[in-house]
């Protein structure tokens, strides 16, 4: 597909995605099922991990479900209408700091792993299934939401570098969001507090 190179189209589709990635499905996932308040558990975040753990995996899947479509949905459509690599990547950033930072909840926000799930499996698909095979693997391992999502998104880099190099940059920049977003729970993970799923 040709490449185009219409940067009103990568400012339009970025606004999409990070408006899209505001909005924190946990919440209303959780009042669906008549869930208390995911940010009342374990570290707080409005996630996937903290509505299994008031509701089991059935809220958990959905939650997790949606926040990986509204990181996908927008990237696929930058992919789709051919823009460049790097508005691509743009793209997938703004969704993921939607999430973090969302307009629609005063910016207190998620850790942001499910959305770049998502954003991942449109712009590189080998790269995120490998990590998300990463994630499994240490969940299984260590049952810690939080240890996974940390060892997963610093192999990003690595993982992208050997068999997508296109976005390394991308996965370089998520590693280091998604740790900093991690920081209360790698504290608690030195301290061997950090809560087990």
């Amino acid at each position: 597909m040709m490449f185009v190179n219409d940067p009103i189209l990568t400012v339009l589709l970025c606004t999409l995605a990070y408006l899209l990635g505001s909005v924190l499905f946990a919440l209303p996932v959780s009042r669906l099922w008549r869930l208390p308040d995911p940010r009342a558990q374990g570290s707080g975040n409005p996630g996937a991990s903290n509505v299994y753990r008031t509701g089991g995996w059935a809220p958990a899947l959905l939650t997790l479900a949606l926040d990986a479509a509204k990181g996908w949905l927008p990237v696929w459509l930058a992919v789709t209408f051919g823009l460049p690599v790097l508005s691509q990547a743009m793209v997938a950033l703004c969704a993921v700091t939607g999430h973090m930072i969302p307009l629609f909840l005063r910016f207190q926000g998620g850790k942001g792993v499910a959305t770049a799930l998502g954003a991942g499996l449109a712009l590189a698909p080998a790269t995120t299934a490998l990590l998300a095979i990463i994630w499994g693997l240490t969940l299984w391992r260590w049952r810690i939401s939080a240890l996974a999502s940390i060892v997963a998104s610093v192999s990003g880099p690595l993982i992208s570098a050997l068999i997508e190099p296109d976005t390394l940059t991308l996965f370089g920049l998520l590693a280091i969001l998604i740790v900093v977003r991690h920081r209360n729970n790698l504290i608690r993970l030195a301290q061997g507090r950090e809560t087990r799923l």
